[in-house]
């Protein structure tokens, strides 16, 4: 059978050309977990906040596991989970840990990815002497326990399936580097572009849906420090979308969106979140129901005769995409001259103290298990999975990552995660970025280049993977 899409050189259409469906071919598992943080904890993660407890919960968190057990009989494991972002390494040591433990796998078999709320509960154990900060070390156990049960049960109930994969487009995404009578700022700049790439990856077992993927580049922060509930932000409105058209469970993994966000963010209202969430969930749809049916690709079957010689493109049953293989490595980047924690807060002194407290503490927490040395060394997870890749890293890099990825591997569907696993919860920046002075780049102990550096290092590692075998 002739693939369209592989055709190097144009011609002429023959019976049997296909349009290519990219799939996975695997033991597939799914299991979920509630993990909506309880009433009370901490949650300001916003420096003008005057409030630091929780008085509830928009929507529900959950975890969701999805276990892939492909031809050499290895698992990999896909946490998706609703929660902010590390600010220690040793709570995200704590919990991933627990997880291997708890499943008996390695380190390069567990991927577990924030959704990177804004309005969720604060995962820093240290700040248990806060207020609300006493229910943070009892949330990270269940966090834990959670893994392990649903990881557990997805491995359990893992059986013969497909992932298939697609990309839509959604507009909810923005560019936030806003510059403003010479000063930098974080928020919705009309005058530039944005990545607008949804990667879905559908789930299928017997020809029936069981669990959509939907990974897409867009910070969650429509919800600021005037709610006062937790929030899985957009992504509680979007997963209800898909789920109610699916009957299927929706697991959202954050993309590269360093410098990506809503045009309408930083408030209380919830309305808000639900529409952005409702844009990503229709968006989703549209391309799910472009594909073929679960296992089958279109094929050009006929020709009828009518009134116009009519092509006729039938649905047909398809096969490959087993392959699978993984990699876990690092890449070394540079760090900027760091000013200390004290020339920082003389920097800041001038400003609201809640917020100069806020960037102090998340700059302490960002030098802490990660700065070991002149250097650090950035850790990077990729599995290809039949004919997609994965990629997973703890910062937050830059759109640029997966764009590039996506022009040097056009036939490959790849998902790009920020907020993987750890070490190194820290920007990764353009260079234009630095330049002007951006938040990101003073934020991030990385020099300018980091990011052209993790990009080269992803390219040649996928460049490994794709090539073992023809796709």
């Amino acid at each position: 059978m002739n693939d369209v899409q592989n055709s190097t050189t144009p011609r002429a259409a023959r019976v049997g050309d296909r349009i290519r469906v990219p799939r996975t071919a695997a033991r597939i598992g799914i299991a979920r977990r509630d993990i909506t943080p309880p009433v009370g904890i901490r949650a300001k993660n916003w420096g003008p906040a005057d409030w630091e407890r929780s008085e509830g919960a928009h929507r529900p968190f959950t975890l969701t596991a999805l276990a892939v057990i492909a031809s050499d009989d290895r698992p990999r494991m896909l946490l998706a989970v609703d929660g902010t972002w590390w600010r220690r390494v040793a709570d995200e040591q704590g919990v991933r840990g627990a997880i291997l433990d708890g499943l008996g796998l390695d380190a390069e078999q567990l991927m577990l990815s924030l959704s990177h709320t804004h309005a969720g509960a604060v995962l820093c154990a240290a700040d248990a002497h806060l207020p609300g900060g006493e229910l943070i070390p009892g949330y990270l156990e269940a966090l834990a326990a959670a893994g392990i049960e649903a990881g557990r049960e997805a491995l359990d109930a893992a059986k013969p399936g497909l992932i298939e994969w697609t990309t839509g487009r959604c507009t909810l995404a923005a560019n936030r580097e806003l510059d403003l009578d010479g000063r930098a700022l974080v928020g919705y700049n009309p005058a530039a572009s944005a990545d607008d790439t949804v990667t879905i990856g559908r789930v299928s077992i017997d020809g029936a849906v069981t669990a959509t993927l939907v990974n897409y580049a867009c910070h969650p922060t429509t919800l600021a420090w005037q709610s006062r509930e937790v929030s899985p932000d957009y992504v509680g409105a979007m997963r209800e979308i898909v789920e109610q058209a699916t009957d299927a469970p929706c697991l959202f993994v954050q993309g590269a969106s360093g410098e990506l966000a809503p045009r309408e963010q930083y408030t209380g209202d919830v309305a808000v979140a639900d529409r952005h969430g409702r844009s990503l969930g229709h968006a989703v749809m549209a391309a799910l129901d472009s594909l073929p049916v679960p296992g089958a690709e279109l094929t050009l079957d006929s020709v009828v005769e009518s009134g116009a010689p009519l092509a006729i493109w039938a649905a047909q049953a398809a096969e490959g995409g087993a392959v699978a293989s993984e990699s876990m490595t690092s890449v070394e980047l540079p760090l900027r001259d760091l000013p200390t924690l004290d020339e920082l807060a003389e920097e800041w002194r001038d400003i609201d103290p809640r917020s100069r407290d806020e960037r102090l503490g998340r700059a302490r927490n960002l030098r802490d298990g990660y700065i070991t040395g002149p250097t650090v060394q950035h850790p990077v997870w990729a599995w290809r999975l039949g004919d997609a890749v994965i990629v997973g890293h703890p910062g937050e890099a830059y759109s640029r990552l997966q764009t590039r990825l996506r022009t040097r591997f056009p036939e490959t569907p790849i998902v790009v995660m920020n907020l993987t696993n750890g070490p190194g919860f820290v920007y990764l920046p353009t260079r234009e970025a630095y330049q002007r002075g951006a938040y990101q780049a003073w934020q991030t102990p990385l020099a300018a280049g980091a990011l052209e550096l993790l990009e080269e290092h992803v390219i040649a590692v996928v460049s490994e993977l794709v090539e073992q075998r023809p796709l």
